[in-house]
């Protein structure tokens, strides 16, 4: 199974060791799932990183260092045709693109409804806790 983590996720995970978010990024690597990564959502992953975690706790090095193991673990997948625009907030229709060329069958997002009529390509948006009670409810 492929899925693409929006950035939202890895914010929150990294942000706090409570919940979901942080427990989806402690699964990784996954044996049970494999996480795609494109070109335009790891300079995004790198930005909003920098700008939302605490500079007093995560250095820019740890930053680097963590988009580093997330490119080495992820599954790089080139985007050669553009599905935009799709959805209603711009930004977003890169990760759609991903999903959508990397055959993914989730995306994890706490943004539910900016990914409106995704289900039309089989791709299920979901939240980190719904995605980790799915891998539960397979094993």
């Amino acid at each position: 199974m492929k899925i693409v983590i929006d950035t939202n996720v890895l914010v929150s995970g990294l942000q706090s060791d409570m919940g979901y978010s942080h427990k989806l990024l402690e699964m990784l690597p996954s044996n049970e799932f494999d996480v795609c990564i494109s070109v335009p959502l790891i300079l995004e992953y790198e930005e909003q990183l920098k700008k939302h975690l605490p500079p007093e706790i995560f250095t820019e090095e740890d930053i680097d260092d963590f988009i580093d193991y997330i490119c080495r673990i992820a599954k790089k997948t080139p985007i050669f045709y553009l599905w935009r625009p799709h959805l209603k907030d711009p930004f977003d229709d890169h990760v759609l693109e991903l999903a959508l060329a990397s055959q993914s069958t989730y995306i994890v997002t706490f943004n539910k409804r900016d990914f409106r009529g995704t289900e039309q390509y089989g791709i299920h948006i979901v939240n980190p806790g719904e995605f980790i009670r799915l891998l539960e409810e397979r094993r």
